[in-house]
């Protein structure tokens, strides 16, 4: 009982440092994440407002050549 109670602190202690380990990975993967959904979103709003410049050009050369 004594062997495996020590096999068990000793498969506690490698697990707390694997986790230790990856724990900076994780955080570094975390922010890196939240860095492209803010690129994205900020891509996003700018081709929005390209769009929308675009359709507003379309729409005022329409009207000129229409006439109105």
């Amino acid at each position: 009982m004594v062997d495996r109670v020590g096999d068990v602190e000793q498969t506690v202690a490698l697990v707390k440092d694997d986790v230790t380990d990856m724990k900076p990975v994780t955080d570094d993967m975390k922010r890196l994440r939240l860095m492209g959904t803010g690129a994205l979103a900020t891509m996003g709003f700018a081709a929005m407002a390209v769009g929308v410049t675009f359709a507003d050009a379309l729409k005022r050369l329409g009207d000129f050549f229409i006439g109105r």
